[in-house]
């Protein structure tokens, strides 16, 4: 029987894809505009400074995902002031969050979820402050019982340290836990290696398909009529 239903955030419950696409080009034209980089020359020295971020902190956590340390190692690189820093960081997360929109019949379907007695919770790679706006911006909030990010339990998906610390939470085995995502390597096959029902959030046609046993779900309603044949056997 299933008993929690759980959730990445970011291209599961909005398009993280569009609200990144309007963020990036806020925070180039800043760029361009106040610190006279083009914007290639921007790209590439965003993409080293997230090279030197991850290699710093290791990786597998969430400091990978912090935009103000890693434009503060962008602007150190560029021979730039750091008190821009703070002020990209800024503009690059209150853009996203203008952006984010619930993909069609998420909170629908959080509460057919809630109202068939599923716990609800979410298993997010990055820092809780900013999937916590997530989730307030998106009017998501209050039908979420509970949050596991990779800063809480320090290793990011597919470690499956934060996929026990959501089934701890949900007070359940692992293998009466759903856990609904988009990434293929982190949220299906991490699921599946932690033991838990893994269904794959694919809201685009056409997409490709590397685990045709895994159930895919183009909006969350459809998900309470999966649960009885989750329940009764594995993926």
């Amino acid at each position: 029987m299933i008993k929690a239903v759980l959730f990445d955030i970011d291209n599961t419950l909005y398009s993280y894809d569009e609200a990144h696409r309007q963020a990036w080009g806020a925070l180039t034209e800043y760029a361009r505009e106040r610190l006279d980089i083009p914007a290639e020359r921007f790209e590439a020295l965003h993409r080293e400074a997230a090279r030197t971020l991850t290699a710093r902190c290791g990786g597998g956590c969430a400091a990978v995902h912090n935009r103000l340390i890693r434009y503060q190692i962008l602007l150190e690189g560029a021979h730039l002031p750091i008190r821009h820093a703070p002020a990209m960081a800024e503009l690059y997360w209150s853009t996203l969050l203008d952006a984010a929109a619930p993909f069609p019949g998420t909170a629908e379907g959080l509460t057919l979820l809630r109202e068939a007695g599923c716990t609800v919770g979410i298993g997010t790679n990055m820092t809780a402050d900013r999937q916590f706006e997530k989730l307030e911006r998106l009017g998501l909030i209050e039908l979420v019982d509970f949050m596991v990010t990779s800063e809480e339990v320090g290793a990011e998906k597919p470690d499956r340290r934060l996929f026990d610390c959501c089934a701890e939470k949900a007070g359940c085995e692992s293998a009466e836990c759903v856990f609904v995502g988009d990434d293929v390597k982190s949220d299906v096959l991490g699921a599946l290696r932690a033991g838990m029902r893994p269904v794959r959030f694919c809201p685009t046609p056409g997409a490709d398909d590397p685990l045709p046993d895994v159930p895919r779900i183009s909006r969350l309603t459809e998900l309470p009529a999966l649960l009885p044949a989750l329940g009764r056997e594995g993926v």
